[in-house]
């Protein structure tokens, strides 16, 4: 692609140079020849030059489209690379709404804004489908229907690079200024008042006074009839100047949206005429059927807009306007187009958000091959809930990610999770909750196998202050485990997925193990499973007090006078901490201090 684009800017170089030459030759040449032979030889000369100089700017033109895609088609192609090796400066950002401070799992599993998971799947050019994508991935409650939708046509659309492709140029073409592209400008022309309904009354009796008036002044031209055309012309006059007044803005509006359709035809062209025969044939079928296609209404606009353009000529406006309600039959028009437009267009744009959505998902699992489709089943007491091998962190990097088997027997069942600093316990715990949302969302997870239930996702593990709102870090923490706690009780088919980075952190240690000990309890017995990261080791302890409790712990050790962690998940609880050995190791200890063991 590279080599290409640089033989396609060498000949466009060369052909501006032609053309700045034939310009040039033919302006001071022809004139020097009509100053000198006349403007016989001139009318000659000057056509030798303006056909090859017309010439010029068609192919240049051409050219110019050819070269633009090329571009467009290597940046998407640098971008592949890039989330390949994610590479962030090279990504461009989205821009989103931002979900809820209360949120139950967003900020915590890093799903919006910079370096996030959207960040990293966003293929999306609108700015509607990029929103799409995002609120899927937010979803706090999951329904399996839509899901298992999702997940065939995401399957579907990984299969077929080729049309993602596509799609993707032909959108990243009609990006404007500021990149992306919005449809909503366009929705709310739709929403515009419609013309009176007596509109169409009117514009009979506006062509019958037109031709009368023609008529009369013919007859007073050719036959000396007499001034008989004056009274009804000034009848009609008075009726076009009270009815034209929803045509002034009649070439501004037909302009628009001929331009904003225009932009969309390359996209709708290719939806149109896709053929899908799986699960996402029922989803374009809206913009395949033969009646009410697209291009079909595309070219019905374009001839309004250049009826309407007549406006730019006001000679040739009045002259229209003075016999025929010109202005006023094309308002009546477009104003059709409209309530067609109105019942169709929300539904095309609809289908292509959501293929822009579907194909980010498609376009992660076809990158990934490491990736999988999970198999979802029901939550149950009795079986495995959910249950994922070699599962992993798909905004880590590919050298040092590692993957870890992990499994929940059953509903209600919490697992402590203890670990040295550094170990992965936080990672492991965006893990699980970055791979539940691209589940839900209908996309592959990064893992070898995911089988997984329905659960309503709920984190506390980025919990911050607020200076704005007078919250210390404490008191943050106490409200967010509060909402989780009532998430948990509250009446829901689905169980509570909860993950928990360390309980009660901003206070010390003796009221912090006191305060963990009944919380954990409270979650105990309810519809919920979960996960809790502690450094608090003597909460270990409360497997042995409660059956329902499991530990499972990360580990590391010191080789050469270096850290080495392995970031697997090991059955148990941990067998020692790392703080004063990285203390140590940063100079802020004496040697020989000593060790953590637990018994």
């Amino acid at each position: 692609v590279e080599g290409r684009l640089v033989g396609l800017r060498r000949q466009s170089e060369r052909l501006t140079a032609v053309r700045l030459t034939l310009f040039f030759l033919g302006g001071v040449g022809s004139g020097a020849i009509f100053i000198t032979l006349g403007a016989a030889v001139w009318a000659a000369t000057f056509l030798l030059f303006f056909v090859p100089f017309v010439v010029a700017v068609v192919v240049h033109r051409r050219l110019e489209r050819s070269l633009r895609r090329h571009e467009v088609w290597l940046q998407l192609k640098q971008h592949q690379v890039a989330r390949m090796r994610l590479d962030w400066a090279v990504l461009p950002l989205p821009t989103v709404a931002d979900p809820p401070a209360d949120h139950p799992f967003a900020r915590d599993f890093d799903l919006l804004g910079a370096r996030s998971l959207h960040h990293l799947l966003q293929t999306a050019v609108s700015h509607e489908g990029s929103q799409r994508l995002a609120d899927w991935l937010l979803n706090p409650v999951p329904d399996l229907a839509t899901t298992q939708q999702r997940q065939s046509q995401v399957r579907e659309l990984q299969a077929k690079p080729l049309f993602r492709d596509k799609l993707a140029l032909n959108a990243r073409l009609l990006e404007d200024k500021n990149g992306g592209w919005s449809g909503q400008p366009l929705l709310d022309w739709l929403q515009q008042p419609t013309v009176p309904p007596q509109t169409r009354p009117i514009l009979w009796l506006l062509a019958g006074l037109g031709l009368l008036n023609l008529g009369l002044l013919l007859g007073n031209v050719l036959a000396g009839w007499g001034a008989w055309w004056v009274a009804p012309a000034l009848l009609y006059a008075a009726i076009f100047m009270l009815a034209s007044r929803r045509s002034q803005s009649l070439f501004k509006e037909a302009w628009f949206v001929e331009t904003r359709l225009r932009q969309l035809t390359a996209v709708f062209h290719l939806l149109e005429t896709f053929h899908h025969a799986g699960p996402l044939a029922e989803l374009v079928a809206a913009l395949q059927t033969a009646e009410k296609r697209p291009s079909h209404l595309l070219r019905r606009i374009s001839r309004i807009a250049a009826a309407a353009g007549i406006q730019n000529n006001p000679m040739l406006w009045l002259l229209l306007n003075l016999f025929t309600p010109w202005d006023l039959y094309f308002a009546y028009r477009l104003d059709q187009a409209r309530q067609t437009l109105a019942a169709l267009l929300p539904g095309w744009l609809d289908c292509w958000y959501e293929l822009e959505a579907l194909g980010s998902l498609a376009n992660f699992g076809y990158l990934n091959p490491a990736t999988t489709y999970p198999t979802f089943v029901a939550a149950s007491s009795e079986a495995s809930c959910f249950a994922a091998t070699q599962i992993a962190h798909p905004l880590l990097p590919e050298t040092g990610r590692v993957g870890n088997d992990f499994c929940i027997e059953q509903v209600g069942q919490l697992f402590i999770l203890t670990g040295s600093n550094m170990s992965g316990k936080s990672s492991f715990l965006r893990t699980l909750g970055v791979n539940l949302c691209l589940a839900y969302a209908g996309g592959p997870v990064l893992a070898n196998t995911l089988t997984t239930a329905l659960f309503r996702p709920f984190a506390a593990i980025r919990v911050t202050d607020s200076v704005v709102d007078g919250f210390s870090y404490f008191y943050a923490e106490v409200r967010r485990l509060r909402a989780l706690l009532d998430a948990l009780q509250a009446p829901s088919t689905l169980p509570l997925f909860f993950l928990i980075d360390e309980i009660f952190r901003g206070t010390n240690n003796r009221e912090r193990l006191i305060g963990s000990r009944a919380y954990i309890q409270a979650l105990m017995g309810q519809n919920g499973v979960g996960l809790i990261a502690t450094h608090d080791l003597e909460l270990v302890q409360l497997a042995d007090e409660m059956p329902a409790i499991a530990n499972r712990h990360f580990r590391d050790e010191v080789v050469a006078g270096q850290m080495v962690f392995d970031y697997t998940l090991h059955p148990g609880p941990s067998p020692t901490t790392n703080a004063l050995k990285i203390m140590r190791l940063a100079g802020l200890l004496p040697e020989g201090s000593g060790e953590i063991w637990l018994d």
